[in-house]
């Protein structure tokens, strides 16, 4: 658009004519954004902000007298702000290449008065040092001219053919040198004690490749004699173990025909045997139940016919006492009392004959003369009344 302005990102734009800029300046400055300027009324410069460099070769003289060449290279800009860029504008506007004369100056005379006041050793070893000596002290001056340093480099730093430098090296360079002697005795000594080391090594190796080899043949000698020898230890192994398989069998084959017999001789009888025993045992049972039948029957029958025969047998005792010259001395209660003793001397021998007929039964030396109850029961005392030449007796 006519009479509308914009600067560059690395460039301030400056407009003279109408009001003043900040702080009483002879132009206004505009930066980052355009603006619109009339044509004619208003003048537009415009002032880079980039990157700058500037080379400085200088000879300087130490505090020792001695003549150094000196190569720097400082980097530059304009200041960002303002002040910084009306500073620069005012002074080199016209003239922006007059920006890295001047700064290639500045820094020359400080150089050489900072090298001015430290010795050759303390330039060639801080060398840091110095940069940042000479950078503090024109840091001022270059505000002043709205620049800003942002590096200095020495490049390099010769005495010419003084040889200063190169003698005040001498002793390291020996150093370096004996040391790199020293370094280099000790790789050849490592290298032959490697050497060494390796020809024990192969040596070594040698020697258990030699045993190893022995070993080997030993073994495969004696593997062949064993090879050798493993058919007729194999057949007679082979013998044995034919020869346990068969004991093996034999046995099994006994135990077998054992079990058998046992299943088919010994079962069988000691069943039989079992079974006649139990029969046996029943029999003689069922024997024994009919001789206690039988002798429970007999007994019953003698006991029926001693009482079937008890009233005769009082018969014939009260017939042995009526020919008997018997006192009764109390009356009737006397012959009462006879009659009575006559029954319970009857029940007595009853009684007598039971006890005898179980004796009988279980006594095998009872009754040898082989005589009947009824014998037995003859025998017994009928009561009869002994005789008496005093008198009449009484009846036991």
């Amino acid at each position: 658009m006519f009479g509308y302005r914009v600067p560059a990102p690395d460039e301030a734009m400056l407009i003279s004519g109408g009001r003043r800029g900040l702080g009483g300046a002879p132009f206004r400055v505009v930066t980052g954004h355009g603006k619109f300027v009339l044509p004619v009324f208003r003048k537009v410069r415009f002032l880079t902000l980039s990157m700058c460099e500037s080379e400085v070769t200088e000879t300087c003289v130490t505090r020792q007298g001695i003549a150094l060449h000196v190569r720097a290279v400082i980097a530059f800009k304009v200041g960002n702000d303002h002040e910084s860029i009306i500073n620069a504008g005012q002074r080199f506007l016209s003239d922006q290449e007059q920006m890295s004369v001047l700064t290639g100056r500045i820094f020359a005379g400080h150089l050489r008065a900072i090298i001015g006041s430290m010795t050759v050793e303390e330039i060639v070893t801080e060398r840091q040092k110095l940069a940042a000596e000479v950078l503090d002290t024109s840091k001022t001056e270059m505000a002043k001219i709205g620049l800003i340093v942002d590096s200095l480099q020495i490049q390099s730093i010769d005495d010419g053919d003084t040889g200063y430098i190169d003698a005040m090296s001498a002793p390291h360079k020996a150093a370096i040198q004996r040391q790199a002697q020293i370094a280099q005795a000790q790789a050849t000594q490592a290298s032959v004690e490697a050497e060494q080391v390796a020809a024990r090594n192969q040596a070594e190796y040698a020697r258990q490749t030699a045993i190893v080899k022995a070993e080997y043949s030993a073994e495969v000698d004696r593997a062949q004699a064993q090879a050798a020898q493993a058919g007729p230890l194999a057949q007679a192994h082979a013998q044995q173990e034919v020869l346990a398989a068969q004991t093996e069998l034999a046995q099994r084959q006994a135990q077998l025909r054992q079990q058998q017999l046992v299943a088919e001789v010994v079962k069988p009888a000691e069943a039989e045997a079992e079974r006649v025993r139990i029969l046996a045992a029943a029999e003689a049972q069922r024997m024994k139940i009919q001789a206690e039948a039988a002798a429970s029957y007999d007994r019953v029958a003698l006991d029926r016919m001693l009482i079937d025969q008890l009233p005769q047998i009082v018969k014939e005792a009260a017939g042995g006492l009526a020919g008997a010259n018997v006192n009764v001395l109390n009356g009737a209660d006397g012959l009462g009392e006879l009659a009575a003793g006559l029954v319970s001397q009857g029940l007595t021998i009853l009684d007598s004959v039971r006890q005898n007929l179980n004796g009988n039964d279980q006594a095998s030396d009872g009754d040898r003369s082989g005589k009947s109850a009824a014998d037995r029961l003859l025998q017994l005392p009928t009561g009869k009344p002994r005789k008496s030449d005093d008198g009449p007796v009484d009846v036991d």
